[in-house]
């Protein structure tokens, strides 16, 4: 039940995500009232997971207690009261789907399109995909020992190159426009991949450290990560003025800084250090990678691509962000299983750190000789 309920979540954001953005980048032309636009779409994210952590934990801890008491008696508050926040969740998003059926406008309608669908490329991309991320996410549970567990990273590995051959030698249609896609544009995607898959390391195993190491409740540790809604806010809103004045490729630089310095200031925190010496300036300081990154890349990749092509665009930029976190996890959970065997569960969550330092560092690399080949032309 688990699996098929998050495998709807998944399915959730990959129509929703796509569709918006690219009903953005079809509305709006080239300019600074698009880079804002896409500014805002990416404050959405730190804004929506804080206001989300938050309340979920009210619910779960105060609000559904009182309500499931009044409808029926009695409640035990760890057993009863968190599906509540579920329901509430699904209530809103009821509510927000009748809402934008009736606020958003209808597409104008454009010339059909005869080419053929790419099933090929979507057989071979999507099943190299989930055969991947399968493996990498179940090493961690059963260990890597298992021999379904390299077999089928193989298989994956061999679908994904079948995929990236067949779209760039054979597809009339492509899926993913491979040899269409600009040296800056995979650039800015490598960024992306490296910054977000450590990013969904930090954010993770935060959680574990202060709930499993400090004692923090649901509601200490949603407050703890709530400056995450003011400074996202504040650095996604000032992506779109910056990508004006500045190549992308200087700000993908600092969104890989700002991994790599929020990331290194958690790698080795003392567990009974205060919140406001290192866990503070960490939360503070990682908003820069999240909302610089994501914008600079999709103003990038939705000016680079025609009108007809933005949804593909906002697909390349969701489908690289949300991939890279779940195979960030799969390698990190192999790391902190057999680190936390040898030497404990702290040093576990410490060496996923390490994992993700070094995701950053990554990204680095790729951002500095972005911005060497960028120097050379005129703009990025």
């Amino acid at each position: 039940m688990l699996s098929v309920t998050r495998g709807f979540q998944g399915i959730g954001p990959a129509i929703l995500v796509p569709n918006a953005m690219a009903l953005v980048g079809t509305t709006f032309p080239m300019g600074l009232k698009r880079n804002m636009v896409f500014s805002a779409f990416g404050a959405c994210g730190p804004t929506g997971f804080v206001f989300g952590a938050i309340f979920s934990a009210l619910l779960s801890q105060f609000a559904c207690k009182f309500l499931l008491s009044i409808l029926f008696g009695k409640c035990k508050l760890t057993q009863e009261g968190w599906p509540w926040t579920f329901w509430v969740l699904a209530i809103i998003c009821v509510c927000m789907a009748v809402l934008s059926f009736m606020v958003i406008p209808a597409p104008v309608p454009r010339a059909v399109n005869n080419s053929t669908f790419d099933f090929a490329g979507a057989c071979t991309g999507v099943s190299g995909l989930v055969l991947f991320n399968f493996a990498l996410n179940q090493a961690p549970v059963v260990g890597w020992n298992k021999t379904y567990i390299p077999f089928t990273l193989g298989i994956g590995v061999m679908l994904l190159i079948a995929f990236v051959y067949l779209e760039m030698n054979h597809a009339k249609q492509a899926l993913v426009p491979v040899r269409g896609l600009s040296k800056e544009a995979v650039l800015a995607l490598s960024c992306i991949a490296a910054g977000w898959s450590s990013h969904g390391i930090w954010l993770f195993y935060l959680f574990q450290f202060v709930q499993r190491f400090r004692g923090s409740s649901a509601i200490a540790a949603a407050a703890q990560i709530s400056p995450v809604a003011i400074t996202g806010v504040g650095f996604a809103m000032s992506a779109g003025w910056l990508a004006r004045k500045f190549k992308t490729s200087y700000l993908m630089l600092c969104a890989m800084l700002g991994f790599f310095i929020g990331t290194l200031f958690l790698a080795f925190v003392p567990v009974h250090q205060t919140y406001w010496v290192l866990t503070f300036w960490s939360v503070v300081v990682m908003p820069i990678g999240m909302n610089w990154s994501f914008p600079s890349g999709t103003i990038l990749l939705s000016n680079a691509m025609a009108k007809e092509h933005q949804g593909i665009s906002a697909s390349l930029v969701s489908t690289v962000v949300n991939y890279s976190i779940s195979i960030g996890l799969g390698i990190a959970g192999t790391v902190e299983r057999y680190v936390s065997q040898k030497h404990g569960p702290l040093w576990g969550i410490r060496g996923a750190w390490c994992l993700a330092l070094g995701l950053d560092a990554i990204g680095v690399g790729i951002a500095v000789y972005f911005v060497v080949i960028s120097r050379r032309k005129p703009s990025s």
